[in-house]
This record gives C-alpha cells, sequence and structure tokens, in this order.
C-alpha cells in the first residue's frame, strides 16, 4: 500500500536542472497545500531568474547531444517513461490528490491519460517525415527536411498536474528538443516528480529542467527574452496567454497557446436523455469541474428540458460524494484552492441574483478545505455571468432553446473555442451541428473526448496550436528546404 509519507520523499524538493536536485539561489522556498485540509504538505524551491538561466544553460548545453540521438533510441526512452511511470501509477495518483484535491479515482485516469503521451511519441519519434522530389521547373532538386526546433519551455497550469506537462514534454522530447517546465505554483510536485522517474528511466541530464517558482513572470521573462530559447507553450487561462504571446513578439519567439473554455453541451429534442445525462455527468464532473474541457453551459432544446433538468438534479443527488480526494468513497473533491472556491461561488449568487433557479447545491459548506458541491442552475437568463466565464467548477448552468439554429448560435456566442459537445440521434444533425461549431474540438454523443492519438486545441481565444495526435509533434520541428541541382 501506498503511503503519503513515501509519496512525499519521493518528490526532490530542489530545482531540477541538470544532473538533479539544486537549491534555489540564496535558499528560498514556499509552502505546497493539501486543498483538503489547507495544511501544508511541504516546501520547495524558489527560484529566482538566476536559476532559470541555469535551466537554459542545461538545456542548451544538451540540446545538441540530444537532436543527434537517434529517433529510435529517443523513442525506446521515452516508452521506458512511460513503463515506469505506468508502474508508479498508485504513488502519482496519491501525490496529484494531495497537491491539487481531485478525487484518487479521477487521479488514477489522468496518470492513465499523461503516460499515454510518452508511448504515443515514443511512436511518432520514429515517423518524422521529410520529402524528396525534382522542381515543377526543371532546374533541380527540392529536398525538405524536419528539424527540432530547439530548446523549449512550457508553462503548465493546476488542474492537470501530470498530463498538461507530459502533452508537452513527451512531442518535445519525441522530436529531439530540450525542454524546461515551470509547473503552477500550487502544484509543483507531480512534475518534480516526473523529473526525477525520467532520470531514472535514462534520460540524459539536462534534457528536462523543472523550475518551481512563487514569482511566475519574473523567472519566465528573461527565459522567453533569451534568444536561446526557441519555443514558448503555454497552457492556462486566455488573460495570461495574451500577455505571453505579446512578450514573446519582441523576438517572434514560435508559441502554442492551449487557453481558456466555455464549452456549451448541445441537447436536441431527438436525443436519448440518458445517455445525454451521462455524457453531461462527465463533462461537468470531470476533475471535478476544473478542466478547460469541462461543459460550461448546457443548452437543452425546450421539448425535452425538464426531463435533461430532472434526471441531472437525480444523477448528481445519488451518485456525486463530497469529500477529501484520499477517502475512498469520494467522487468530488475540493477546488484547489480558496480563491478558486470564492470565484465559483460569485458565479453562482451571480446567476441567482438575475433570476436563474438554484435546483441543487449552491452553498459552501463548513469545516477545513475549499470544498464546493455539484450545482445544477435552471433558466440561467442570459445576463448571468456565468454564461460568458469559465466556471472551473462543479456548478450547470441551464438553458432552453427551440431551434437547432438558435442552439447553434447560442453555443457559438463567446469568445472561446475550445471544445462543444452535441447531442443527438440525427446523423445528418450530428454532421451539420459539427462543422458549424466554432471550437477546435466537437464531441458527438460523448462527454470526455481527450485521447493521446487525436490532436488537442481550440480557435478564437481559445488559442492555437495543437497537442497530441500526429500534429502534435509538428509543434516542436522547424521546417527545412534545401536546393539542390
Amino acid at each position: 500500500m501506498v503511503s503519503e509519507r513515501d509519496v512525499i520523499e519521493f518528490v526532490p524538493k530542489g530545482l531540477w536542472i541538470g544532473s538533479g536536485p539544486v537549491d534555489a539561489t540564496g535558499g528560498a522556498t514556499f509552502p505546497v497545500h493539501n486543498p483538503a485540509d489547507g495544511s501544508v504538505i511541504t516546501e520547495v524551491a524558489d527560484a529566482t531568474p538566476e536559476d532559470a538561466m541555469r535551466a537554459l544553460d542545461a538545456a542548451v548545453a544538451a540540446g545538441r547531444e540530444w537532436a543527434e540521438t537517434p529517433s529510435r533510441e529517443r523513442g525506446e526512452i521515452l516508452r521506458a517513461v512511460f513503463t515506469e511511470l505506468t508502474a508508479r501509477a498508485e504513488e502519482f495518483a496519491l501525490l496529484m490528490t494531495l497537491e491539487m484535491g481531485k478525487a484518487l479515482g479521477e487521479s488514477r485516469n489522468e496518470v492513465r491519460y499523461g503516460a499515454e503521451f510518452f508511448r504515443w511519441f515514443s511512436e511518432e519519434a520514429v515517423r518524422v517525415h521529410g520529402r524528396y522530389l525534382h522542381a515543377p521547373s526543371g532546374t533541380g532538386r527540392i529536398m525538405v527536411a524536419k528539424q527540432p526546433v530547439g530548446p523549449c519551455l512550457a508553462i503548465t497550469p493546476w488542474n492537470f498536474p501530470l498530463a498538461m506537462g507530459t502533452r508537452k514534454i513527451g512531442p518535445a522530447l519525441a522530436a529531439g528538443c530540450t525542454m524546461i517546465v515551470k509547473p503552477a505554483s500550487a502544484t509543483p510536485l507531480t512534475m518534480l516528480a516526473l523529473a526525477r522517474l525520467c532520470s531514472e528511466a535514462g534520460l540524459p541530464d539536462g534534457v528536462l529542467s523543472v523550475v518551481t517558482t512563487s514569482r511566475s513572470g519574473a523567472v519566465t521573462g528573461p527565459l522567453i527574452d533569451d534568444p536561446r530559447l526557441r519555443k514558448l507553450t503555454f497552457t492556462g487561462s486566455t488573460e495570461v496567454g495574451k500577455k505571453l504571446v505579446s512578450s514573446s513578439a519582441n523576438r517572434l519567439l514560435r508559441t502554442s497557446m492551449e487557453l481558456g473554455g466555455n464549452a456549451p453541451f448541445v441537447v436536441f429534442d431527438d436525443a436519448d436523455i440518458d445517455s445525454a445525462v451521462a455524457g453531461a455527468m462527465q463533462a461537468k464532473l470531470r476533475n471535478g469541474g476544473e478542466a478547460c474541457t469541462a461543459a460550461n453551459r448546457f443548452h437543452v432544446q425546450r421539448g425535452v428540458v425538464a426531463e435533461f433538468t430532472e434526471k441531472l438534479v437525480a444523477a448528481m443527488t445519488e451518485s456525486v460524494v463530497l469529500g477529501p480526494g484520499t477517502d475512498a468513497s469520494t467522487t468530488l473533491g475540493p477546488l484547489v484552492s480558496a480563491e478558486q472556491r470564492e470565484t465559483v461561488a460569485e458565479l453562482v449568487d451571480d446567476a441567482v441574483s438575475t433570476g436563474a433557479k438554484l435546483l441543487l447545491g449552491g452553498e459552501t459548506p463548513d469545516g477545513p478545505g475549499w470544498f464546493y458541491p455539484a450545482t445544477v442552475l435552471a433558466d440561467v437568463p442570459p445576463a448571468a455571468r456565468i454564461l460568458r466565464e469559465e466556471v472551473f467548477g462543479p456548478v450547470a448552468p441551464i438553458v432552453a432553446f427551440d431551434t437547432e439554429d438558435e442552439g447553434v448560435a447560442a453555443a457559438n456566442d463567446t469568445q472561446y473555442g475550445l471544445v462543444s459537445y452535441v447531442y443527438t440521434r440525427d446523423l445528418d444533425r450530428a454532421l451539420r451541428v459539427s462543422e458549424a461549431m466554432e471550437t477546435g474540438m466537437v464531441g458527438v454523443n460523448r462527454g470526455v473526448i481527450s485521447d493521446p492519438a487525436a490532436p488537442f486545441g481550440g480557435v478564437k481565444e481559445s488559442g492555437f496550436g495543437r497537442e497530441g495526435g500526429t500534429e502534435g509533434i509538428e509543434e516542436y520541428l522547424d521546417t527545412k528546404y534545401i536546393a539542390l541541382t
């Protein structure tokens, strides 16, 4: 049986730079809290800008040798990481639950999902293709080659402490790039543990560094400004993403951004309502609702809105157990912080104050920890903030619509465009609506769509670039044209 003590002891408490953990310049640390009770789990090194430069130095020093490592060898190292991570799944699941709060079942799912990026990209490492052809003009030959971009910086969020890193690290390393990861200050432990595991699995020194800090902008700013850094990849809020794109523009730094979402969950009157409710439970409550892919607003055709609402309330009442993520019976853990809980509560209170009907939940429980119950709101008016802003919590606002065109228009009425969900039995409608949705991804009669073998990413203010699929490795490759006689 895995113990909390053993899991915490496995985590390096220093910055992972070069061959292993090192103290931050000046020796500063910051605490990591358990969202279930607010207690301090441990403290980790608090990096300075000088430490960030040390990590970049290590990435640059290791870069040429790693890029020249045969792709088969790189792939085998990634496969070894997958094997080791899978073998230690329970330890990583418990670690994520301790620092992020999610139920253990959710953490186990994330380990399986996150590990798959190493397996997928271990196979993609040997499938980087160029091309060779005669110039149509007859004046020579054209050769096109793909080469690694170079040193990369990944800034990852707190909601998926493992998977948001692995789906960046996997393709970068497969392509032959070195990488520095700056994890969220709320959840740095999982990424530090992963760095140690990668080293034990055979990853050469300097290829992967992890820099933990409580001062993200001050530490990552010098990296972004340094001409040796060739790529920035970020997952997080649209607001922060815009600032990073702006700061990276000075050097025309190559970037990919996976930003905020406001996912519509559209249920048509010909849908299988029981299936739609089951999908809604997945799309809304996966990761406690703290996911950019979480269904943010439920648009239900008027003929079935009453049935859908009644069954959704019943499903949440019967199956959701709120409690510490480490409890075996828990299906909904705490939110990540007091600030996040306050944000969710404010959105619910605003919706009710503008006329929404509170059918379930909506009250912050007493006691320690940052818990918020599964909540359902009906008849949510257009003026409610919750229809425009990302909730990042277990709240389902329901709105009725009449015609298909109205449903599509309501779904697209947002500046975001990450993912949408559609429930219908009509194949023609499914295809028609999917094509009309202004999102990078569409789930048809499915509440969970993420897959390492599929391209993940959005449009509009949900960002640009793709992670996963055959497209994912392209984000870390430059295209070179060589003219031959």
